[in-house]
């Protein structure tokens, strides 16, 4: 485990997951942190197959198999989180599934997790960092855009029952 951030008294500490037993608890805090959010846009199983509040087991080894690297955050002995990073192109890297458990937000988590992102991208050579989010969620949206993310593109899938929008930062 590496120490990275802190704000005032509060730590986080990340660790690199590959082991399933991990991985598993990961699944957990991912479906938890992302129901909130189906549950705002009403996605189910059926309209949003892929979005993370459906998220299994198999979905993360599928991930792991692809060399997508995925931390487990942790404050103090609990895990309240979870980021995965993957190196799309010589500079570019994707950001995904940033995942804080509900009790745990309006703590600046989010905030260190991105932080930690960017130190691993800058880290392994990287130049930016991609997401893509629901464009709907203004208030998700807005935080983006107040760490310095901005609006690339917006896409509609017909499988999909929102738009897409898919965010840059430099690093």
């Amino acid at each position: 485990m590496n120490k990275v951030g802190c704000i005032g008294a509060m730590s986080l500490v990340f660790k690199q997951i590959k082991e399933d037993a991990e991985l598993e608890k990961c699944v957990a805090v991912i479906r938890e942190s992302f129901l909130t959010v189906a549950e705002e846009f009403n996605l189910t199983p059926e309209n949003a197959p892929t979005n993370p509040a459906f998220i299994n087991l198999g979905d993360l080894q599928k991930m792991r198999e692809k060399g997508i690297i995925m931390f487990g955050v942790f404050h103090e002995d609990t895990q309240v989180g979870f980021v995965a990073v993957e190196k799309a192109n010589d500079d570019t890297y994707y950001m995904e599934k940033l995942a804080v458990l509900p009790e745990f937000r309006h703590r600046g988590y989010g905030r260190m997790i991105m932080d930690h992102v960017f130190t691993f991208v800058r880290n392994n050579g990287g130049k930016r960092v991609g997401i893509g989010i629901i464009n709907e969620n203004t208030r998700l949206k807005q935080w983006y855009q107040n760490y310095g993310f901005r609006e690339i593109e917006l896409k509609r899938f017909a499988h999909l029952p929102f738009t897409v929008c898919l965010m840059s930062k430099e690093v």
